[in-house]
């Protein structure tokens, strides 16, 4: 397959992206700059702001972080009117295509970065292009720039083809913190898909490899457990405080005592804890922000409720109140095997491709599930696609960077598979 999109210009697009990492509903630089290049192309439509979003949004950072991004953003050179549509946090956007009669076809690709910092050696490829990360702390460790690059990849394959049908380009905000998904699939905008492709980069595959269908996504639930106890004396008066840490302690211990089910794989993790002020002041805030996941939607809901019991009752306990809060959460979903064999024959008109496996399992969690969900309780079918890329470190560790050439091959597949629904329509 001969790309429309030239290879330079995929490059260029993801390392500006890569440049400029932002957390979940703080990417106003990398909308901005997504639609700027939409809006050079011949599109029916282009989306963004509020309705794009049909639900309320969980995990809001607060107005100082929003506005710290934002203004970060305005000096980067974002776009002043589309800042203002989406001040606030109203991250993302939907291109559409319309190509006469035909079905609606979507791809759905993720746009935000996670919290870390980029390695700085010079056998680390950005620092040695000059496109490292920007913004301390934060870059892209997963491949989001790469998936936002696909995205508008096949935008431009799908305008130099003969394509007759819809389509649907979904560039979702906020899904390492899995807050993106569920107002994306709420929207209006993903009630007419017939298909929807999910991709990812990587996925420990190497470059040249495809995987038409993952599954195995483990449903997922994120919290945060805010304990408020009494201070006092911790040398004077120590029986008149009422120790949040003990509590917060005696819950992350139960917390993975949870007993496993019967029914499938189950996980648990206090992955940030804290509290407390000073070594002589018994603490009367405390808090343990962590995880539950279930091989099914059903198995998580079941941690879900046991980590709230051991929370509530850590908290009886020591005689403190607790405050428990959902900061984000996705279902598990499975590939239609429709959209498989789709994904399996279009990649064998793709150059560089040199194997395709017709399934794996992911074995972690995704928001793009929400997503997949709608359009099958629609009727529809979705298949979630990975792109193998050849990387150095793991995903979400600092020295992780994308083999460019996997950019045309991601491109092209998802190209091919957009076409193929169109006509075969299955």
């Amino acid at each position: 397959m001969s790309l429309a999109v030239q290879h330079d210009d995929l490059v260029q697009l993801r390392r500006d992206l890569h440049r400029h990492p932002e957390p979940a509903w703080c990417e106003f630089y990398t909308t901005a700059r997504l639609v700027d290049e939409l809006e050079t192309r011949d599109l029916d439509e282009l989306h963004y702001g509020p309705d794009i979003l049909g639900s309320e949004r969980m995990n809001v950072p607060d107005d100082d972080e929003l506005a710290e991004w934002f203004e970060r953003a305005r000096d980067e050179g974002a776009r002043e009117d589309v800042l203002a549509e989406i001040e606030g946090g109203y991250t993302g956007a939907v291109a559409v295509v319309r190509r006469g009669e035909g079905p609606v076809v979507g791809v759905r690709v993720d746009i935000d970065a996670l919290p870390i910092t980029e390695a700085d050696e010079e056998t680390h490829a950005p620092v040695d292009a000059s496109f490292r990360s920007e913004h301390d702390g934060w870059m892209h460790a997963c491949g989001h720039d790469a998936h936002a690059t696909f995205g508008v990849g096949v935008v431009d394959e799908i305008l130099a083809s003969d394509f007759e049908g819809t389509l649907k380009v979904f560039f979702q905000p906020g899904e390492e913190q899995i807050v993106g998904g569920k107002p994306m699939a709420d929207s209006e905008l993903i009630d007419d898909v017939d298909y929807l492709f999910a991709a990812h980069v990587g996925l420990d595959h190497p470059t040249g490899e495809v995987v038409a269908g993952v599954d195995g996504f483990l449903a997922v639930s994120h919290f945060l457990a805010e304990f408020e106890g009494e201070p006092s004396h911790a040398g004077g008066h120590p029986e008149q405080g009422k120790n949040t840490v003990q509590a917060m302690a005696a819950a992350i211990q139960n917390l993975y005592g949870i007993p496993r089910h019967a029914d499938g794989a189950t996980r648990v993790n206090a992955g940030l804890v804290g509290g407390g002020t000073a070594t002589n002041i018994i603490p009367e805030e405390s808090f343990v922000e962590g995880e539950v996941r279930g091989e099914t939607t059903e198995l998580m809901e079941y941690m879900d409720e046991k980590a709230e019991t051991v929370l509530q009752s850590a908290a009886d306990m020591h005689e403190v109140d607790v405050t428990t809060e959902r900061l984000g959460r996705a279902p598990s979903a499975t590939s239609d095997q429709e959209l498989v064999d789709i994904v399996a024959d279009a990649a064998a008109d793709v150059d560089g491709v040199d194997s395709v496996l017709d399934r794996d399992t992911l074995g972690g969690s995704e928001d793009a599930t929400y997503l997949m969900q709608e359009v099958q309780n629609n009727g529809g079918y979705a298949t979630y696609v990975g792109v193998g890329t050849d990387h150095p470190g793991g995903h979400h560790t600092s020295t992780f960077d994308v083999d460019e050439e996997s950019l045309d091959i991601g491109v092209g597949l998802l190209s091919n598979a957009v076409l193929a629904a169109a006509e075969q329509r299955p």
